[in-house]
């Protein structure tokens, strides 16, 4: 017989309802500072946060470690975000990363402007230490090891003391509240009897927030506290939410080990202990690891010990125990181990998520007006690992960037409507059962045989002899088994090893293969898994496309608007419209032309290419349906766009494909249209080409009138370097001998402007690797592979940009 399909609904009808202009589900610091943040810029809405038990039990609280932020002068976004990229073993999304590294030190300090304290040296300044994974000092932490308990604090009396945020505590969010279009309208909710009101209900807003947390509680053992049972991720999946990537879930490497039988949320030994130079010894008292490697690496190396593992952290004594980690003292304490004279046992247990509800770099999900932050979600920040203290900024910039698009969207949903689903539930007794399977055969070990094995069990467990009541312990049991069942889909379909997936028969990370996220999406017929490859390209930034919108718009318009459309379409009529490749080509700029509908009205929108794709004429790159008049007041603006990034990218790939092999990479100038620089070297890259500099401050370019007017090539060099120390420094010549003038002045990229294809072989057999060359000038299509061919590392084509032919794309209307 079939196995019962995985429930799609657990509210019975609501009882009650109270309307709120937003609900935050969650009360950590990403739902708080949601909360915070959108009630400062909306002051007369009506926020409603609701949390499963009451505003300080979530897994905030709980964080040991700190929060990682860039405010050292000797350290730098991009060593932070290196640092984020390497531990996400190549499935980060560098715009996120960039987002969070950037934007994470103007966070953190909003986050001490509302009251957090983080502890500081003897000079008053923040304290900076160094975890796992990080190779630069820039860890806060506060009370040692107790940063998690402090930001709650701060954001709890925050909260508390503003007068349009409502909280009820002790709610245990359900289904969500969808209108006829799709859109999020609210939640339903359980609220049990210690709460503001009983029973269940609903919650009608303009925009729904997850901000639940984790979900630690689908294995036996982890230091997520009990509310962790992903009822986020259950929500959003029931709701028919892309949920991408659910089998990277982190292990924390050292969790205090209190032997077999110990089950549920189990005390956490932080990274910091490592990071201040405690080290971990087999039951012999040898070390066998980098203590400071990324987690996933240390909690396999700990798996690979035959016998108990140890953390050793005698050497600091009495003093810096009970000053430093005065928390994990006392916890060590109450078990009967002194860390200042004992050894601490260890294991690791489930601890973080790195996977979740996926969202774009403004939180958004996949459904209009539901939004994820924090560690329900997958921005794309963390890949396949997670770096340790990112967790923390995470929810503190992204939660910002949802309050600031909640505040420009403006939601405006229509009523909710109700399904034909009726609820179903598991029984709360398989509950301990799915996390002991969930230990055993998905935990840091995996095989294909285990999971599965897990995969069956978990089937079993939808079976139920007896009917089965709502009650929290069902609806928790319900959540744990959805969650479970897809990360154990996904374990099973990842055929490699990487980050803190580990896969025993595929013991290799599979590039060629695996370069990408598992995408899962809940339907009545059961789970639907795509597999997306990694999108390598450094997307487009929101804020740039909205920008370029707002004028090209402002253009078009004008006062009168789109006098044509508004004459010869009736109010009211609807369309359906293909956007659609007239010619063979490589697509960019969706993102921008998908902007330019929804700014018009247009929310309906099938993209079914995506940037970088090649395409043939004919192809239909993305269908958009809505008012007839929107749909053509729209297409010239969006196709304007839309067909000159693309042409960009399609004469880039020509250029990619003409040096294929040589190790010669294509790049771009400054050469672009005034305001559109940003998009069109994005469609560069989306050609598979790479970006020179984007403006006049990112690095130094030395040109002949410089030398003119500095008397020199080498005096103008010094003369950079002297009044811009560290800034990059590339040097412009155009004569062979100019070459080792700047080369003895250190010069680390030069651009060799108009050399004969001869002079370019010299020129590198003369500089032998001790700088990178750019050969720029003169270049044809023809040419470019006698180019590449002497060894050039880059051929500058300023014509990418300034005067590709714009690839022939149209909108086709139909089904009017």
């Amino acid at each position: 017989m079939t196995a019962p399909a995985i429930p799609m609904k657990l509210a019975p009808a609501p009882g009650w309802t109270v309307e709120a202009d937003v609900v935050v589900v969650g009360s950590g610091v990403a739902g708080l500072t949601v909360a915070l943040r959108y009630a400062e810029l909306e002051p007369e809405a009506k926020v409603l946060v609701v949390t499963k038990d009451v505003l300080s039990s979530g897994s905030t609280r709980w964080a040991q470690g700190g929060i990682a932020a860039v405010l050292d002068p000797a350290d730098s976004p991009a060593d932070h975000l290196e640092d984020t990229l390497v531990a996400g073993v190549g499935l980060c999304d560098v715009r996120a990363v960039r987002t969070l590294v950037t934007e994470g030190p103007g966070a953190l300090r909003n986050l001490i402007a509302r009251g957090a304290r983080f502890d500081t040296d003897e000079r008053g300044e923040l304290q900076l230490t160094r975890e796992g994974g990080h190779h630069r000092d820039r860890i806060v932490h506060a009370g040692g090891d107790a940063t998690g308990a402090e930001v709650q604090r701060a954001l709890i009396e925050a909260v508390l003391a503003h007068r349009t945020i409502e909280v009820v505590e002790h709610a245990l969010v359900l289904d969500l509240l969808k209108d006829a279009q799709g859109r999020a309208r609210g939640v339903t909710l359980h609220v049990m009897g210690e709460g503001a009101r009983d029973g269940v209900g609903a919650v009608r807003a303009r925009a729904v927030v997850l901000a639940t947390g984790g979900m630690g509680q689908v294995y036996a053992s982890t230091t997520n506290p009990v509310v962790s049972t992903g009822d986020g991720v259950a929500l959003a999946l029931r709701a028919g939410a892309v949920v991408r990537d659910l089998e990277f879930v982190q292990f924390h490497p050292t969790v205090l080990w209190l032997g077999e039988e110990s089950k549920g949320q189990q005390p956490l030994i932080s990274e910091a202990v490592r990071g201040e130079g405690a080290y971990l010894v087999d039951a012999e008292g040898n070390r066998f690891t980098d203590e400071l490697a990324p987690r996933d690496v240390v909690a396999k190396a700990i798996m690979r010990q035959p016998g108990q593992v140890y953390l050793d952290g005698r050497h600091f004594g009495l003093d810096k125990w009970k000053s430093r980690f005065p928390t994990i003292y006392a916890i060590c304490q109450e078990h009967g181990i002194d860390p200042a004279f004992d050894l601490v046992p260890v294991m690791p247990a489930a601890h973080y998520a790195s996977g979740g509800v996926r969202t774009d770099l403004r939180g958004r999900t996949s459904i209009e007006g539901l939004y994820a932050c924090g560690e329900v979600a997958c921005t794309g920040v963390h890949g396949a690992n997670r770096l340790a203290s990112n967790s923390l900024l995470e929810g503190l910039v992204f939660a910002e960037r949802i309050a600031a698009d909640l505040h420009e969207a403006r939601h405006a949903p229509g009523e909710p409507v109700t399904d034909d689903l009726a609820p179903s539930l598991i029984d709360p007794r398989a509950r301990s059962r799915i996390q002991a399977h969930m230990s055993r055969g998905a935990g840091v070990l995996r095989s294909r045989k285990t999971v599965a094995e897990t995969g069956a069990a978990l089937r079993d467990a939808r079976w139920t002899p007896v009917a089965v009541q709502p009650c929290v312990e069902s609806w928790e049991t319900t959540n744990l088994l959805t969650v479970a069942t897809v990360l154990v889909a996904a374990a099973h379909a990842r055929l490699e090893t990487r980050g803190s997936h580990w896969r025993e028969d595929f013991p290799d990370r599979d590039d060629e293969n695996w370069l990408g996220h598992l995408d899962i999406t809940l339907t009545r017929e059961g789970l639907h898994m795509t597999y997306t490859p990694h999108d390598e390209i450094e997307g487009l930034d929101p804020d740039v496309v909205e920008e370029v919108v707002t004028r090209a718009l402002a253009e078009d318009l004008q006062e009168a608007g789109d006098v044509t459309s508004l004459a010869t379409i009736p109010e009211g009529q609807q369309a359906v419209a293909d956007v659609v490749a007239r010619t063979d080509g490589v697509v960019a700029g969706l993102a921008a032309a998908e902007a330019v509908f929804r700014r018009l009205g247009v929310t309906k929108i099938d993209k079914r290419a995506k940037d970088g794709e090649r395409v043939k004429a004919g192809d239909v790159l993305m269908t958009v349906s809505g008012s007839t008049r929107s749909l053509l007041t729209a297409e010239r603006t969006a196709l304007n766009l839309l067909t000159h990034l693309s042409g960009i990218a399609t004469l880039t790939a020509r250029w990619v494909e003409a040096v294929e092999g040589t190790g010669t990479r294509v790049r771009d100038s400054r050469k672009t249209l005034p305001g559109l620089r940003a998009l069109e070297k994005y469609a560069v890259r989306a050609g598979g080409g790479v970006n020179h500099r984007m403006s006049l401050s990112d690095a130094a370019l030395i040109k002949d009138n410089h030398v003119v007017a500095a008397g020199g090539v080498a005096e103008a060099f010094r003369k950079v370097r002297d009044m811009y120390p560290g800034l990059p420094i590339e040097v412009e010549v155009d004569r062979i001998d100019q070459i080792e003038p700047v080369l003895a002045e250190g010069a680390e990229e030069i651009l060799l402007d108009n050399f004969t294809v001869e002079e370019l072989a010299e020129a590198v057999r003369l500089v032998g690797g001790r700088a990178r060359l750019e050969s720029s000038g003169g270049l044809t299509l023809e040419s470019a592979r006698d180019v590449a061919d002497t060894g050039v590392d880059y051929v500058a084509v300023g014509a990418l940009t300034h005067s590709a032919p714009a690839l022939d794309i149209a909108l086709d209307l139909r089904g009017i």
